[in-house]
């Protein structure tokens, strides 16, 4: 191998200073069959070739239709299993990568095209060499040098002996039977196809899909194997930032931020296997809908880093509590797309609700957790014993085959397995990865948070996932009530709900619905007492005044509570009625 830099430098082709022997890289993207994308430290792409071998190619010049566009990936024998080979065992894994050699660029003659310069590297994974497995399976050939050329893979011999091997058996493209064919409809932008495609898609809920290519941010091209088509698809609910576009006479410039979202979505997405929910679709035959990578929402995910805004046809999905959560909390870091927002006045933004009657039907709950902001995650009773039981088998699970420590590279919206204080693995999803010993994960049937080194996290197996059982915490807040925002006021709040409910049972009724989470009225199961209507009581939080009439005998009663506190001068009141004021001071409202 101490010969590979050289070998570079025999036939006058440039130094490597970019990609290095013998250094680990995250593999992006695979080209074809020979080929792949590799991230630098320093944030920059760099195309990889696999040494010494050749990709699957046409033999002769009839083998394809002249009137039909060639299209590589399926249409050239073994070349689809050949770059699934790849896929499967590269994208997003680390991988070894020792330069061989550099082929410098040529330009292109009669009957040969121009090829840029490439860098040419033995590349391993779990020791592995892949090209050496490649041509092991019939996948590839090994290209034959003349005897004085030594620009070549490091491995070149082994590669000889796995072509010998793939050729004695039969494998690939050494085989005797029929080539595989790959009939593989594409229905990007076709109208008439779409239309006819949509209800079956519809009604497969989600479908399981390969990200072939990121056009922009949220829009993708898609290839879904069970019914082996192409689509192209829109990702719902959100406004992304458009991208450059060549019109013609004219380019029309990006939108701020589109480039960073589409690189987002690019290095969380493209050619890994996700799902897809379709939705509906637009004139142009694109389908519209959500798609879910390791279970989260790309569109949920956009919003929450910033890239993109909530559209107002998301109001009717069942992912608009997500998205207005995440692009809540994006405006307050006043970050790339909401660099110059200034927050509007409640009062500005106070939801007009139909007048109705309030509707108490009231639900077991288990709270699980409460947050320093005095919302609570809960349970949903009705489904505790199946959360127990997929517990139960998750954990014998892990005893039988538990997680090598540290072989879990975290990624952020992937859910994961974490142990607890308790020595117990639970279901979580990782929220943001600081170092190798900084993970903050959230525990999605619980509520809390914590924060772990990778050691205590590992890969959370399909048969647990949240297809099979949903995240069980779900977050709410209180309806009609304030929190106090002096810090102090608001732990006496937060101690006193921790005390009366944390990990008891409740009865909750969802009264109103608000950005970030449903407002709702708690009582306890046994005196079937208002736990918001007691914190009023003790003066520990002012009461939020609402206008709809269903709901002014509740807050009449809320009312009357605060009076009751402010003469006695309860906590919040023991220096009376400070509203007049200073609630601004405060950060309250009358």
């Amino acid at each position: 191998m101490a010969s590979s830099a050289q070998s570079g430098g025999s036939s006058g082709g440039p130094a490597v200073p970019t990609v290095q022997r013998g250094i680990i890289k995250m593999v992006m993207q695979v080209l074809n069959a020979d080929a792949i994308v590799v991230k630098l430290n320093s944030g920059d792409y760099k195309t990889i070739h696999l040494s010494s071998i050749r990709p699957p190619r046409l033999e002769g010049e009839n083998t394809q239709d002249k009137n039909k566009k060639l299209r590589p990936l399926y249409d050239i024998p073994y070349m689809f299993e050949a770059r699934e080979f790849l896929r499967k065992k590269l994208i997003g894994k680390k991988v070894n990568v020792t330069v061989d050699y550099i082929r410098p660029a040529s330009p292109a003659t009669e009957t040969v095209p121009a090829f840029s310069e490439r860098t040419c590297a033995t590349v391993t994974i779990g020791g592995i060499n892949i090209a050496e497995a490649l041509v092991s399976k019939g996948l590839a050939t090994v290209i034959r040098y003349r005897q004085d050329d030594d620009q070549r893979s490091s491995h070149y011999d082994e590669l000889l002996a796995a072509e010998a091997r793939a050729i004695k058996n039969g494998k690939g493209l050494h085989s005797k039977k029929e080539v595989p064919i790959h009939r593989v409809a594409d229905i990007s932008g076709d109208t008439q196809k779409a239309k006819q495609f949509l209800p079956f898609l519809q009604r497969a809920g989600r479908s399981e899909a390969v990200v072939e290519y990121v056009f922009s941010g949220s829009r993708l091209k898609l290839y879904l194997p069970k019914e082996t088509c192409l689509i192209t698809f829109l990702l719902a609910g959100i406004e992304c930032p458009r991208g450059a576009r060549n019109l013609p006479g004219l380019v029309q410039e990006g939108e701020p931020f589109s480039e960073e979202a589409t690189l987002f979505t690019k290095e969380l997405v493209l050619q890994r296997e996700v799902e897809v929910e379709v939705e509906s679709m637009d004139k142009a035959g694109n389908f519209i809908g959500w798609l879910h990578i390791d279970g989260a929402n790309l569109s949920v995910l956009l919003v929450e880093h910033a890239l993109s805004k909530v559209h107002f046809t998301a109001e009717r999905s069942s992912y608009y509590k997500s998205l207005l959560s995440a692009e809540e909390a994006a405006k307050q870091k006043k970050e790339k797309v909401w660099a110059h927002y200034e927050e509007q006045p409640v009062e500005e933004v106070m939801p007009v609700l139909e007048e109705k009657e309030r509707s108490a039907s009231y639900k077991p709950v288990f709270v699980t957790e409460i947050t320093d902001d005095l919302h609570f995650y809960v349970q949903d009773v009705e489904t505790g014993t199946q959360l127990e039981k997929l517990m139960e088998n998750m954990r014998n699970d892990i005893a039988s085959h538990p997680p090598v420590e540290g072989s879990y590279a975290p990624r952020r919206g992937e859910f994961c397995i974490a142990k607890f204080v308790d020595g117990e693995w639970y279901r979580a999803r990782v929220e943001k990865v600081e170092s190798p010993a900084k993970i903050h994960v959230f525990y999605i049937d619980y509520g809390n948070r914590e924060v772990l080194p990778s050691t205590r996290l590992g890969t959370l197996s399909p048969a647990f996932s949240t297809r099979v059982l949903p995240a069980q915490a779900t977050e709410y807040a209180f309806a009609f009530i304030q929190v106090p925002q002096d810090d102090d006021a608001r732990t006496d709040a937060v101690d006193s709900v921790v005390r009366d409910i944390q990990n008891t049972q409740c009865l909750l009724n969802v009264e109103h619905l608000s950005a970030g989470c449903p407002h709702v009225t708690l009582q306890f199961a046994d005196s079937k007492g208002d736990v918001g209507l007691g914190l009023v009581k003790e003066g520990l939080v002012m009461v939020e005044v609402r206008k709809e009439k269903q709901f002014q005998k509740v807050i009449t009663e809320y009312l009357n509570a605060q009076e009751s506190a402010k003469s006695a001068r309860l906590n919040l009141w023991r220096y009376g009625d400070f509203r007049a004021d200073d609630a601004d001071e405060f950060g309250y409202s009358r």
